[in-house]
């Protein structure tokens, strides 16, 4: 029995065609992955599947879910299938969930608005809803706002939104994308367990290779808006015929860098001797932890959400108050200097964030946005400031010609490229990389490891490397240090602590995050017991 068919689905946006010529099935209770680059047509064959493209979208084909085209009917019936037959759970939760709604209200508007429930019991439903969730009201009350709770957590309320009223298909577009390992697996877990304890359809996007191996039935690859590949899983992995599904699985396996590789000199630049950073309510985020990064070196912080990796980043920053504690960049205080001293510091560390789009300035032209450093340096000739542009640009693989145009004219990796190349600019010493990479598709974040690489070796520079992403932390970083909740549970070389791991956190961290071929091994040996 087929539950969706996608027959033929072509789609066009503005004269630009996006989909071309999509089929895809999916029966009751069949986990369906979906992978490719970003910019492959992953999202938009799920946002075509409830109807959601923007103004001005043209579609050609069916797309029939219980027998009934969805294309051909109208609007208002195209209500009533989403959320109560088709849910859906969006990549970023915290765009998904209203900011100024409870999550229990948030839930149980489902129940309000599709079956005309009270309030009372609407808000009952709701709270057995997020405890299948994970989310029981008595650890994570109704009345908590989407800010108060972690990545996980919040994604773990747009799924219990989307499963609300047990729907029979439910679309996931890259629902673990920025989240850690121990909650990635969380939630793939969660919707699995939907599929496959409900009888639900999955249609899982993803970039992450190795997690969809574990969970699904049959993957298709993607690429410029067609199915190149699809197959059943995990035996599909084996056998890749297409180039670009082989491309893909390559890129997915991060070569990692050679002992002798960033290893650093013998000045210190990064100097954090027993510092804490200490919250409202006596939140302790970091609790005196103390480390060196020398010169050319590349040190990899990795922990949960939660463990206070990205507000140490902050506080080498200078970016958050310390309760205790000292940092020194290049032999000066960053929080007690002043004047040029503090300029100059500045100047010397420089930072790259996740988030591409929401670091740059969308009202900017590029060559604006990457000289925005440049006035740590003091007065700059007009044409010294067009060299260094171009320079910067070059270093990251972007034209001359780049710099006259807008950050939403570039893709997710050239946006990352940006980033970089306004980190150069005033020529640092060192480059704090705050989860740089984790929300990147497997090419793209091989290009922009290669390139993280490149750019060490050939200017000397030192990272500070914040990640949750073990392979990415083995590629770039000789050197590790493990937190959990604001301290420093494990540190050494990169390789021997991800190998032989003495700390039980840091065993789970491993465990929680398995590479592909460990998951493949896993599924063929299951399979053959049966």
């Amino acid at each position: 029995m087929t539950l969706l068919a996608i027959d033929r689905l072509s789609l066009a946006i503005g004269g630009k065609l996006i989909l071309r010529s999509v089929s895809l099935t999916v029966a009751p209770g069949e986990i369906l992955g979906l992978v490719g680059e970003s910019g492959s047509g992953k999202s938009m064959t799920l946002n075509a599947i409830m109807r959601l493209g923007p103004p001005g979208t043209r579609t050609e084909g069916a797309i029939r879910f219980e027998g009934a085209d969805l294309l051909a009917g109208p609007e208002r019936a195209m209500e009533s299938v989403r959320g109560r037959k088709i849910g859906m759970v969006f990549q970023e939760p915290m765009t998904a969930l209203n900011p100024v709604q409870t999550i229990g209200r948030q839930v149980a508007e489902c129940f309000r608005l599709h079956l005309g429930f009270g309030a009372r019991e609407a808000l009952a439903e709701a709270a057995e809803r997020l405890r299948r969730a994970g989310l029981p009201p008595e650890i994570v009350p109704l009345d908590r706002y989407p800010h108060q709770l972690s990545g996980g957590q919040r994604q773990r309320v747009v799924v219990a939104i989307a499963a609300a009223l047990g729907p029979k298909l439910i679309l996931a577009d890259e629902p673990t994308t920025a989240l850690d390992a121990t909650a990635r697996g969380g939630i793939i877990d969660l919707l699995a367990g939907l599929a496959r304890r409900e009888g639900a359809g999955l249609v899982f996007v993803t970039h992450d290779l190795a997690s969809i191996a574990g969970i699904a039935d049959r993957i298709a690859f993607m690429k410029d808006g067609e199915v190149v590949e699809e197959g059943s899983a995990p035996s599909i992995f084996r056998s890749l015929r297409h180039p670009y599904a082989q491309s893909l699985l390559a890129a997915s396996a991060l070569p990692p860098i050679a002992p002798d590789e960033a290893a650093g000199g013998t000045e210190p630049i990064v100097e954090a001797v027993d510092v804490s950073v200490v919250y409202g309510g006596g939140v302790r985020a970091v609790d005196g932890v103390s480390l060196t990064l020398m010169s050319g070196e590349s040190l990899a912080i990795v922990g949960e959400s939660g463990s206070g990796k990205s507000t140490l980043a902050r506080s080498v920053l200078g970016l958050e108050p310390l309760a205790a504690g000292t940092v020194r960049i290049a032999g000066t205080d960053i929080h007690r200097a002043s004047g040029g001293a503090l300029r100059a510091a500045r100047a010397a560390i420089q930072a790259v964030f996740q988030d591409p789009y929401g670091s740059l300035n969308p009202r900017h032209r590029i060559e604006r946005i990457v000289a925005e450093p440049l006035h740590l340096l003091g007065r700059i000739a007009s044409a010294e400031r067009r060299a260094r542009i171009a320079r910067a640009l070059a270093d990251v693989g972007l034209p001359p010609d780049g710099a006259r145009r807008y950050p939403h004219e570039f893709s997710g990796g050239q946006r990352q490229r940006i980033a970089i190349a306004r980190a150069l600019i005033s020529e640092p010493k060192v480059i704090v990389l705050d989860e740089a990479v984790s929300a990147l598709d497997v090419t793209t974040r091989a290009q922009i490891v290669a390139l993280l690489r490149e750019l060490s070796r050939r200017r000397g520079l030192a990272y500070l490397f914040i990640t949750h992403d073990l392979d990415a932390a083995r590629a770039v970083a000789n050197r590790v240090v493990v937190m959990r909740r604001g301290r420093v549970v494990e540190e050494g070389r990169t390789a021997a602590v991800l190998a032989q791991p003495h700390d039980p956190y840091t065993k789970e961290l491993i465990a929680a995050a398995p590479d592909l071929e460990t998951v493949l091994a896993a599924r063929e040996a299951e399979a053959r017991t049966r």
